[in-house]
This record gives structure tokens, sequence and C-alpha cells, in this order.
């Protein structure tokens, strides 16, 4: 089922990307994929592409796929190892998200970064 699932969402990202994200398979391993988000305009980030990696679980789409960045980014729910805090890949997934889905929500979070001088 997972593999069904995952083969139907790459076809739609091919055919309906989100906007400044890309995503795909590392080679032949439909489980392992690679994500790029272009930085949103008007935040902290413009300008810059980042890296993530996507590992679904052999259970998906009923456990959320792990998603981390791999290149560098300061943003307070994002670890120093990339690991990324966000609620729908946790506790609030639910089988009807996509990773197009948790790609834009990614990049909202990006986009919603205020970064306060006091």
């Amino acid at each position: 089922m997972a593999l069904k699932r995952i083969h139907k969402e790459f076809l739609d990202l091919v055919r309906d990307p989100p906007a400044q994200c890309s995503a795909g398979p590392v080679g032949d391993d439909m489980l392992h994929w690679q994500a790029t988000i272009m930085g949103p305009n008007d935040s902290p980030y413009q300008g810059g592409v980042f890296f993530l990696t996507i590992q679904f679980p052999s259970d998906y789409p009923f456990k959320p796929p792990k998603v981390a960045f791999t290149t560098r980014i300061y943003h307070p729910n994002i670890s120093r190892n990339g690991s990324i805090c966000l609620d729908i890949l946790r506790s609030e997934w639910s089988p009807a998200l996509t990773v197009s889905k948790v790609l834009l929500s990614i990049c909202s979070m990006l986009y919603l970064f205020i970064d306060f001088e006091f």
C-alpha cells in the first residue's frame, strides 16, 4: 500500500508541483526522497536553497514520513541536526496529508519566522 500511495504522490508532484518546492525519489528507492525548498520571498531565507531528506515508513500513509533539513538553517523549529518540529509530522499527522502539503507547511513555517530585534 505504501509504495502505491508514494508513487501516486510522486506523479501528482510532477504534474502540479507546489510553489518553490520540488521532491522525488533518490535513485530507485521510492521510500527515500530528496526535496528542495527555495527560501520564500520577503523572508529571512529569501534567495536560499534548502535540501531535505524524506524517509517514508513502510506503513505510510498511516504513519508520517521523517523529514529533515540536510542544509544547515537557523530557525527556532529546526534543530541543529535538521529535525523539524512541526505538528503535522508528529501528533497531528493524518493519512489525508501528502508530501506536497508537508512541503507547503514547511515553506509557510519559514515564511512566518520573524526575527524580532529587541
